[in-house]
């Protein structure tokens, strides 16, 4: 049927109350997919944050349990339950069933709170096939029960199901209590079974995303205590899996929670306030809507330390509600740290050896980690999922508690202060002149060719072909090892570096230090993209690194150096896939063919792969030469040898190198490199049993 051109009154759609949430779910919640879901829990529990946060509740519990449902424990004042005057209902059926109200409107109840759009909860009840809660208050325990945002009664037979037969409530809803409390005990439990019809099939709660939530709130509000439990008995686990978060440092042990760079500076804290003036509609007493400007307060309190690497994590909160997307608080204070330290540096130009350059954020911003916190009532956020700020006032008074307590930091005459002053001044610096040479050296690099190499290192056996996506770099493990290399490459696109040994543990070395190491400068200068954030992988001279190092523990460890270097400095390539392992042969096993027929010679790469073909060959009753050969170092084969099993790419196997998650792999490198020596100890102690003693050359 074509469809009609008329519209009229009639063709209007209008939504009452949590109808408008099932049909659009998206606009309240951000997606129906497991961001979705998780965005529901989310709701929930800052409604118990929030009321640890104004001083009334010191404990929160989550469950996950095994049917999919999921419940939320706390102590605070509970959901109110008297009649609310408007409406008629109790406290608790207008907080789960009305859209647009709640304790957060300018009431008193809270000062500042992460929920101020009073959705949170009855969007949870909207898209929930079940959700039960429970109320402790005045000794009572009050119950009440929703299907799909509807209150009703559930007919359980032995335990919750929100497939049990349920009865709506016809005439007037009733909240029924259900048990007696301990005098003095309150709180709110509440739990819900998400509605399939609305989230997709694939949509699941995440373990790992509530677990660093309840870790990061747990800094956030000092002294709170928030228990995780998983009952859904995930693989790997033991079936439940429960966990306790209490920190009482504040943002401060966030912070040395977050870094994970040697410091520069010690943990700096930044507090301060400030006022302002905002225009908002009020209700009058004849409940009319007026404009009305209002005096707020917003505190500022802020963590922050430089390390000695170049990545940044600035974490910003409002009101313990994480902006990940950042915000007016966020501007201000990136504005106000960028001028402070462009101020110092300029009247420091001569002492610094800064030049006319001008320093720019990343300058400044490489190492840093910090937390920003900022509470205030009724901030205006960029939507419901509240990942953006955007009260304006806030931008200005961040700035100006920043830059007077920078300035004041920097110029300080205390001992301490000034030593650490001097450093961090000499680091920002050090990043403005490498990002300044790193683009003067861009717009003056041109790719080398054979004849061409007076720039490159002497020890370079360059590649002769200049497309990049083609071309190979080999690191190699010494002079031995490269002689026999240059005879097995292909010169056309395999370039060869030697390196001497073991070189500079990057994960402990300053910038400084590694820059001035000749085999770190060497590499870099070889690679040609330049180094930490002013690397560019379109100028990498090679399309491939690959390391060869010898098969022993020596070449292992010479390999996690390498890699530790193109973690930390040259991260992009790693990133992108370019980095390799290869991968040579452990044993070459000489098949004895009988008459006149050739021998065979078979290469194999682990223990393991040698005991297999051994029990292969005494199967067919074919002898081999005795002994086996067993490779301790690349030096060992011959040209042809070395090209047939690792560098010919008909033959050879590359290991890539890659890093599916950045937070794991920087913890591993820094247990194996780093300068916390008590935690590898205890590593290499837990793993003595498993090593292999035939792999030392000794």
């Amino acid at each position: 049927m074509a469809p009609s051109s008329e519209y009229t009154a009639r063709h209007l759609s209008v939504l009452e109350g949590l109808e408008a949430v099932r049909k659009r779910p998206g606009m309240y919640i951000g997606s129906t997919d497991s961001r979705g879901l998780m965005h529901c829990l989310w709701e929930i529990i800052d409604n118990s944050v929030d009321e640890a946060l104004a001083g009334h509740g010191q404990s929160i519990k989550v469950i996950l349990h095994a049917d999919g449902s999921v419940e939320v424990h706390d102590d605070g004042r509970g959901i109110p339950v008297d009649a609310e005057p408007k409406t008629g209902l109790s406290g608790v059926e207008v907080v789960f069933t009305k859209l647009h109200a709640g304790g957060k409107f300018g009431g008193g109840s809270y000062t500042a709170s992460g929920g101020l759009h009073g959705v949170g909860a009855s969007v949870v009840n909207a898209l929930s096939a079940r959700l039960d809660v429970q109320v402790d208050r005045g000794s009572k325990t009050y119950q009440m029960s929703f299907r799909r945002g509807e209150p009703g009664r559930f007919a359980d037979e032995r335990k919750p199901l929100p497939t049990a037969k349920f009865a709506p409530f016809v005439d007037s809803s009733r909240l029924e209590v259900v048990g007696t409390a301990k005098r003095g005990v309150t709180g709110t439990r509440i739990r819900y079974w998400a509605d399939r019809q609305i989230f997709t099939p694939d949509a699941k709660f995440s373990y790992e995303e509530l677990q660093a939530r309840a870790r990061q709130t747990s800094f956030l509000v000092p002294g709170l205590r928030i228990t995780l439990r998983d009952e859904r008995g995930l693989p790997g686990t033991d079936g439940v899996v429960e966990e306790v978060f209490h920190h009482d440092g504040g943002i401060a042990e966030f912070v040395e929670f977050l870094a994970i760079d040697h410091a520069v500076t010690d943990v700096w804290r930044l507090h301060g306030s400030g006022r302002f003036k905002e225009s908002v509609p009020v209700l009058d007493d004849s409940g009319h809507s007026r404009i009305a400007e209002i005096e707020r307060d917003c505190e500022v309190d802020i963590a922050l330390r430089w390390g000695i690497g170049y990545d940044t994590s600035v974490k910003s909160f409002v009101n313990i509600i994480a902006t990940p997307k950042g915000g007016t608080h966020q501007a201000g204070f990136e504005q106000a740290l960028l001028k402070t330290f462009r101020k110092v540096v300029e009247a420091n130009a001569r002492k610094l050896k800064a030049g006319n350059d001008k320093l720019e954020k990343d300058d400044v911003f490489a190492g840093l980690t910090a937390v920003l916190t900022v509470r205030l009532a009724e901030p205006q956020f960029e939507g419901q999922t509240k990942e953006i700020l955007g009260t304006s006032a806030v931008r200005a008074i961040v700035a100006k508690v920043v830059e007077t307590q920078i300035l004041a930091r920097l110029n300080s005459t205390a001992r301490a202060d000034k030593a650490q002053s001097a450093l961090l001044l000499e680091k920002v610096v050090a990043e403005m002149k490498s990002r300044v040479s790193a683009r003067v050296h861009k717009e003056t690099q041109r790719r080398k060719n054979a004849l061409e190499t007076s720039t490159m290192p002497s020890k370079l056996a360059d590649c002769r072909i200049d497309d990049s996506e083609r071309s190979e770099l080999f690191i190699v493990e010494g002079d031995s090892a490269l002689g026999t290399a240059k005879l097995a490459r292909s010169s056309d696109y395999q370039a060869l570096l030697p390196i001497r040994g073991k070189i500079l543990n990057v994960q402990k070395a300053s910038v400084g230090d590694m820059l001035s190491n000749a085999e770190c400068a060497a590499l870099i200068q070889v690679v040609g993209a330049g180094s930490g954030r002013s690397f560019s992988l379109d100028a990498a001279r090679y399309g491939k690194v690959i390391l060869m190092t010898d098969a022993d523990v020596d070449g292992a460890h010479i390999r996690t150096l390498l890699l530790t270097l193109f973690f930390r400095y040259m991260r992009p390539l790693v990133d992108a896939g370019r980095v390799f392992a290869a991968v040579p042969p452990l044993h070459r096993v000489e098949i004895l063919n009988p008459g006149s027929k050739a021998n065979e010679t078979v290469y194999t790469y682990s223990d393991q792969e040698l005991h297999r073909l051994l029990a292969a060959l005494e199967r067919e009753s074919k002898r081999y030469k005795e002994p086996i050969q067993r490779y301790k170092g690349l030096g060992e084969m011959d040209a042809g040898q070395l090209a047939e099993t690792t560098m010919d790419p008909r033959h050879r196997t590359l290991r890539r190198v890659r890093i599916q998650e950045a937070e794991a792999a920087e913890r591993v490198f820094d247990l194996l490199m780093g300068s916390d020596v008590a935690p590898r100890k205890d590593f290499i102690i837990a793993g003595a049993a498993s090593l292999d003693r035939e792999r030392i050359d000794a």
